[in-house]
């Protein structure tokens, strides 16, 4: 599994743990190893850009997903060694934005920063929130891996 990180933001974040986090998710969710990811932290008007060029959305947003190859059934690959490796996608986090969020959500930024990274992380894997039953599902997922996350930290 190869996920890569580029902390463009100006921003100290805790990069490692964000990698150790993305791999737990991708364990988790039962995502083949050959994939690839790609986590980027960026300021605040680049994350506007992003937010207001791919979603027409004004100003800055936490956290963009942009998926790159189109998933096949992971799961079904997950032992497979001659599978293709798969370019998973690009994760976009906004440290800023997310510091921002951290106080009234009761939680540090870097929790925040880890929501954030596996909310992104399972877009790519194709969950959504578009609508109530979507919601539910996605942040159902999100809450069982970022509590088994926590519980791997503890140990």
């Amino acid at each position: 599994m190869s996920i890569e990180i580029q902390n463009e933001s100006g921003v100290d974040v805790d990069c490692y743990a964000l990698e150790r986090l993305a791999r737990h998710v991708l364990d988790e969710m039962g995502v083949n190893p050959l994939v690839e990811l790609s986590i980027r932290l960026v300021t605040v008007d680049t994350m506007t850009a992003y937010h207001e060029r791919f979603m027409n959305e004004p100003g800055p947003t936490d956290v963009l997903a942009f998926p790159m190859d189109e998933l096949h059934d992971q799961r079904d690959d997950a032992d497979d060694e001659d599978a293709p490796p798969t370019l998973l996608g690009d994760v976009v986090l906004c440290p800023v934005v997310a510091e921002r969020q951290a106080e009234p959500a009761g939680h540090s930024t870097e929790a925040e920063l880890h929501l954030l990274c596996a909310h992104g992380v399972l877009h790519l894997l194709g969950y959504d929130h578009a609508d109530q039953a979507e919601e539910r599902e996605m942040f159902g997922v999100q809450s069982r891996l970022l509590d088994s996350w926590a519980a791997a930290r503890r140990r």
